[in-house]
């Protein structure tokens, strides 16, 4: 195994998320940027590697994660701009993702079981977050709290057995560490909610990207990542 291997990408895309944790806990940005480019390239990376632009999935998966990638350079920044530019380009990851779920198809039972709590829980995180959020975000902030919302009910009503599942898992880290992102930037919380909520948005990337090596065999069983 070495480190262009998939799992030597995962080893990767881990190590640089625990540098990074420890980096921005000990208050080391250039370190924490730089580990959070070597994470964020990582599971870009991945995600070519397992075949992701073999399959029409896959390349929109991977340009989801490529907009991540360029979500993570923006909020590297502390800015209130460069915040916003974060904010779009996860904004367009999610557009991307939710393209990819719905193409692959959509299970009408799932959408309509999974749209309520998500929906409910959506509508609680924006009443916590009204009172932090500056009038000028007030915007941006809703739409991606819908879209946020609309891709964790896509990846839920996805066809297919153990893609599904990583899809699903994927999605609900992401939300969770976009929770995290949020009490982080807007909320000011006592403790670093980066603690959690970074393994959380990594682990939920490479989710998403090890996807792209099942696309072609919507029921079938994982491909052995170890021999690509």
């Amino acid at each position: 195994m070495t480190i262009f291997d998939p799992r030597g990408l995962i080893g990767l895309v881990a190590v640089s998320c625990a540098i990074l944790v420890a980096a921005l806990f000990l208050g080391n940005l250039p370190v924490a940027a730089a580990a959070k480019l070597a994470a964020s390239s990582g599971f870009v990376a991945l995600a070519i590697r397992v075949g992701s632009l073999q399959s029409s999935y896959g390349r929109v998966i991977l340009a989801g994660l490529a907009f991540s990638w360029f979500g993570d350079a923006f909020l590297i920044g502390q800015s209130q701009g460069l915040f916003f530019l974060g904010l779009v380009a996860f904004l367009l990851a999610h557009v991307a993702y939710i393209t990819a779920f719905v193409g692959r198809g959509m299970r009408l039972k799932s959408i309509t079981t999974a749209a309520l709590p998500i929906l409910v829980l959506a509508i609680a995180v924006s009443i916590w977050l009204r009172p932090h959020v500056p009038t000028e975000l007030e915007f941006p902030v809703r739409l991606y709290t819908t879209v946020i919302s609309i891709m964790v009910i896509s990846a839920f009503a996805t066809h297919g057995k153990y893609p599904s599942r990583l899809i699903l898992a994927g999605a609900a880290m992401f939300f969770l560490s976009d929770l995290s992102v949020a009490a982080l930037r807007l909320v000011q919380t006592d403790m670093p909610t980066y603690l959690l909520g970074l393994p959380l948005y990594y682990a939920s990337q490479v989710c998403f990207a090890i996807s792209a090596s099942q696309s072609r065999s919507q029921g079938g069983t994982p491909e052995n990542l170890s021999a690509r």
